[in-house]
């Protein structure tokens, strides 16, 4: 099962020529998450030639506007074909109240349920099929949350040398064994699953965080994740003014994903005054608290596998 980060934008504050605005297109097969999406969210998706009008769900981290203003444009532009499947909006509170207004302001035309969820609360606030997305507080001048996407523990490896052993035949009592149920064999023995199949394998945890101060609790929430995608808005200089802004450094990112022992993480949300060349400062300062950190660059595509 294919899981793939999409970067719409990485840039924080204001769109550049060559920096659109944070947001980020999770695919999981066939669903579609968007985390935050500001003005200009729609054009790295037709670039990306993803299909976008297939979004199962949005999340916002919070209600400043260079966050939440290419939503309204997606709502609208998702009537343009049939679609029956509800789109799920979640976020902070006014989040509805946002909604609500840019559909009444603008007269929208919407020819699909649209459900929105405020979170006031750490919660689970989406599942689906052997997953759960997850928010859990941040600190910034806005009430803001993060957000993680895990997957549900699979079934161990099968071992058909083992269900021959003990007479089980190859057919539907082997799929029977891997979903997990007892079977009786040929000779009238019970074999249990976990007579023929392996340990329980871990699966994938994706997270969001950004626009926050640095907070030891973000690394609990993002624990293990195979990729974290950070803000770290500015360079260890700035420290002071990140801290009065509410916004991270990138060693201050370097230091959650160091500490929460992900295996990759991405810096996003830079803040303007940086050149895409002036970048690189920020990635040395994070690499030297955590290795396996990457810029992202608009566009950019993260596999996410499994382990095994």
């Amino acid at each position: 099962m294919n899981m793939e980060a999409f970067i719409l934008g990485c840039g924080g504050m204001m769109p550049l020529p060559y920096r659109h605005l944070t947001s980020v297109l999770l695919r999981r097969e066939g669903e579609l998450f968007l985390f935050d999406g500001g003005e200009g969210t729609q054009v790295s998706l037709r670039r990306l030639n993803l299909k976008w009008k297939k979004i199962n769900a949005i999340f916002i981290s919070h209600t400043h506007a260079d966050h939440v203003t290419g939503i309204p444009g997606l709502m609208m532009l998702s009537s343009q074909v049939e679609r029956d499947e509800p789109l799920y909006i979640y976020g902070p509170p006014k989040i509805a109240e946002y909604i609500e207004s840019s559909r009444k302001v603008l007269d929208m035309y919407i020819n699909y349920p649209v459900i929105v969820k405020e979170i006031t609360a750490p919660c689970i606030c989406h599942e689906g099929d052997g997953f759960y997305i997850r928010a859990f507080p941040l600190q910034h001048t806005k009430i803001c949350v993060g957000y993680t996407l895990e997957e549900l523990d699979r079934p161990g490896q099968f071992f058909p040398e083992k269900a021959l052993a003990l007479n089980v035949p190859c057919g539907p009592l082997w799929s029977k064994l891997q979903a997990g149920n007892e079977v009786e064999s040929s000779d009238g023995t019970i074999v249990k699953p976990e007579q023929v199949m392996g340990e329980k394998r871990s699966g994938r945890k994706f997270s969001y965080v950004t626009d926050t101060m640095y907070l030891p609790s973000i690394a609990k929430e993002v624990q293990g994740s195979d990729l974290l995608i950070c803000e770290g808005m500015f360079s260890n200089e700035f420290e002071e003014q990140a801290k009065e802004k509410k916004h991270m450094t990138s060693i201050q990112a370097a230091t959650v994903a160091r500490d929460a022992n992900v295996k990759k993480m991405g810096l996003i949300h830079y803040s303007p005054r940086y050149t895409d060349y002036e970048l690189k400062n920020l990635l040395k300062e994070a690499q030297s608290i955590f290795p396996k950190t990457v810029l992202t660059k608009d566009r950019m595509i993260f596999e996410i596998p499994y382990e095994d």
